[in-house]
């Protein structure tokens, strides 16, 4: 059996991170997305440090909130991982806390783009060559304030619960073709 191969965005944060590892750890091919401003000597140090915790994962460059550099991103990861993305998970995100009354548009759009339209870009690049497979697993990390909101959270809160409406009704479109779609929704510990 051939090897999976798993994209995970922003796969170099705290959540990513232990994502990445998790999938390493159950055998599959993994690839951190990351973008970090483009500071990419942050992420060889970051794959260095996997390295010396035993994990073999791969970096792959890619602003999630522009279409031709999520392209980019998933090239490289063809490049780099041998084969096309057989799983996707849509972590990458930001907040950009204020409340609504003060929230500025840059702060509602940074928050939207980042958590909820790189969603969108990164599963049309994946999502053909699934079908095609006959297998897939897309990913999307949301947050319990999609469903309870948060104080200050307007803009992070309402992208959370897009990613619930966007899995729901992609899983409909899929699943009957092998390819599952899922949300994951992480908390306060």
């Amino acid at each position: 059996m051939t090897q999976k191969i798993a994209l995970v965005t922003g796969g170099t944060g705290g959540i990513g991170t232990a994502i990445c590892r998790a999938l390493a750890d159950a055998g599959v091919k993994v690839v951190a997305g990351y973008n970090s401003g483009g500071n990419h000597e942050k992420a060889r140090a970051w794959q260095e440090e996997q390295k010396q915790d035993g994990y073999d994962i791969l970096v792959a460059y890619g602003d999630v909130t522009d279409e031709e550099s999520c392209a980019a991103c998933i090239r490289t990861v063809e490049e780099v991982a041998g084969g096309t993305v057989d799983i996707l998970v849509n972590n990458a995100g930001i907040t950009r806390d204020g409340t609504f009354r003060k929230m500025s548009w840059e702060q509602w759009n940074q928050v939207l783009s980042a958590n909820l339209d790189s969603m969108f870009h990164m599963t049309r690049l994946v999502i053909n060559p699934m079908l095609e497979n006959g297998w897939g697993r897309v990913i999307n990390i949301s947050s319990v304030n999609a469903q309870k909101g948060q104080f200050g959270q307007c803009n992070y809160s309402a992208a959370k619960a897009g990613i619930h409406g966007f899995t729901k009704a992609l899983a409909q479109e899929v699943a009957a073709k092998g390819v599952t779609v899922n949300t994951v929704s992480q908390g306060m510990y």
